[in-house]
């Protein structure tokens, strides 16, 4: 007998693509069954960092609440987010959410904190996640999105977010006010280079004590902005894109972890691709409905409305671009063929683009499943070898950021699945000629993985020159392979920071990548290098 993953049977689940799990679940939950559940639970926000009880799957907002009366000065608004928009230096996106439903959410902002002149009315976006067993509860999320344009660049501003009841310019609530700054002009660089600065990323993170500690050591960094490389909070924590009988769905979690995060993201851009854990089928049938209605990404990807987390942006002399590896992956097959390949198509364009851009050095492109990585539980991903690898050589992207493992783990410069160039700890790259570094940086705060080769990090160096392991085929078949491009090796809570040093026109710009563990402890930095504003043609 069939064991049933959130109603669907788990032979036909192995079956079923995202889309197809999407549908029968839906045509499966009767309408009765649908309207005995929709009864709202106050007090289900699960603030104070526990994972979250609902036992939960996901439904269209249902109309009206149990709550419309409640008074607005009861209800503070938690979990703030920040995004940029497609164009960061007068583009930015603020989030977050209520514990219950409030009148005339807006948003407060202005150059000073005692001149929040501006006021912007909120966007809503309300999640109802009905029960689908009887010992389940129903879980009603509101998040709430203003979109900001127009801004100047390189400026701070301070901003505030409430609704009828709860004003953030008041005396009683002024404390909650934060700051964002937008990006340099994207015209500079003309007469002189850049101002340096920082970005920190890192993928897999969840609610935990590692969690909020590496958010600590990232706020420490004062970075310009954030790269969340995938699997962002864990509510599914199957991750197969198929809810398995072991595990179920609890969409309290994102309550738990926007909340962990609000103390680095209300004031840093918290910039998001999508992992397999992040596919939640009953949302939509791209499993990415839920990840909608919580954040507000940039919209010039090929496809919003099929892949929302594709898309693309420069900030100072850096074009980073996010991608959607379950549209690719051989081992986790849901999303598989999603975009049908128009994500590869837009990813050639738009690196032609930034290459052909005379004020960005560096190209960073960051997504969740692992092109190099030697676990012992994920290894590599071979449709992301087959689908971007041969762009990202052919445009030599400066670096690569995944997550997926839960390690720290660098390659050597890779060309052609081999090693280019030796990368020691300590050393610079060019990849103009050297090739390209794989960083995989997924050890944000979830349980460990475990390599079968000896760690070997900064100060621990334990050299290995070649590592058995295996990567993902067609079909979800582990090939093994021996390869010689596992460079560091790092067992440990984890993240790395990049310093940008931009440069005048000709000179050598720079790119220092350092892996602090999450007690700040470094195990890892290279160099990357190229001649500001040369002409790259392909």
């Amino acid at each position: 007998m069939d064991i049933p993953r959130m109603g669907v049977p788990e032979k036909l689940a192995d079956r079923m693509s995202m889309a197809e799990q999407h549908e029968y679940l839906r045509s499966t939950l009767s309408r009765r069954r649908m309207l005995r559940s929709s009864a709202v639970t106050v007090g289900v926000l699960a603030v104070g960092g526990a994972l979250g009880s609902g036992t939960a799957v996901a439904a269209a907002p249902v109309p009206g609440s149990a709550t419309d009366g409640v008074d607005g000065s009861l209800v503070a608004p938690i979990g703030r987010h920040l995004a940029f928009g497609a164009e960061p230096d007068t583009q930015f996106r603020v989030s977050w959410q209520v514990p219950a439903p409030v009148k005339k959410p807006f948003l407060r902002f202005g150059r000073h904190p005692w001149d929040l002149g501006h006021k912007i009315e909120a966007e809503v976006r309300a999640l109802h996640t009905p029960a689908l067993t009887p010992t389940g509860a129903p879980v009603d999320q509101y998040y709430l999105h203003v979109e900001l344009d127009r801004l100047q660049p390189d400026t701070t501003y301070y901003y505030g977010v409430g609704h009828q009841g709860f004003d953030p310019a008041s005396q009683q609530a002024i404390s909650t006010l934060s700051t964002f700054r937008t990006a340099p002009s994207r015209h500079g660089r003309h007469n002189r280079p850049f101002a340096p600065f920082t970005f920190t990323a890192f993928g897999d993170q969840g609610v935990s004590s590692h969690a909020a500690g590496n958010d600590h050591v990232i706020l420490a960094q004062k970075p310009a902005f954030h790269l969340h490389a995938g699997d962002i909070c864990y509510a599914d924590p199957a991750g197969s894109g198929q809810d398995s009988d072991k595990a179920v769905y609890s969409a309290a979690t994102w309550d738990a972890f926007l909340a962990q995060t609000e103390t680095v993201a209300s004031k840093i851009p918290w910039m998001v691709s999508y992992g397999n854990h992040d596919m939640e089928a009953w949302y939509s049938h791209n499993g990415y409905g839920g990840e909608d209605s919580r954040f507000f990404l940039p919209s010039n990807g090929p496809d919003p409305r099929t892949a929302p987390g594709v898309y693309s942006f420069k900030y100072g002399n850096v074009g980073v671009i996010s991608l959607d590896a379950n549209d690719v992956s051989y081992e986790i097959p849901a999303n598989l063929g999603i975009t049908a390949g128009r994500q590869t198509a837009w990813l050639d364009r738009r690196l032609r683009e930034l290459r052909g851009d005379d004020s960005v050095d560096f190209v960073v492109v960051f997504f969740h499943h692992c092109a190099f990585s030697t676990t012992h539980q994920h290894a590599s991903e071979g449709g992301v070898r087959e689908a971007w690898v041969p762009l990202f050589e052919k445009y030599r992207v400066d670096l690569v950021i995944n997550g997926h493992n839960h390690v720290y783990e660098r390659t050597d410069a890779i060309l052609g699945n081999k090693v280019s160039k030796a990368v020691p700890s300590g050393a610079t790259v060019e990849p103009a000629k050297d090739g390209v570094v794989y960083v995989t940086a997924g050890a944000a705060g979830r349980s460990l993985y475990f390599f079968d080769a000896p760690d070997s990090y900064e100060g621990h160096e334990n050299r290995q020159d070649s590592v058995n392991t295996y990567h993902f085929a067609k079909g979800g078949v582990k090939v093994p392979e021996t390869v010689e491009w596992s460079r560091v090796r790092y067992t440990g809570y984890s993240f790395i920071k990049v310093d940008v040093t931009p440069a005048h026109e000709g000179r050598t710009t720079t790119m220092k990548v350092t892996a602090l563990a999450e007690d700040g402890t470094q195990v890892d930095h290279y160099t990357i290098a190229r001649r500001a504003g040369e002409c790259r043609e392909h």
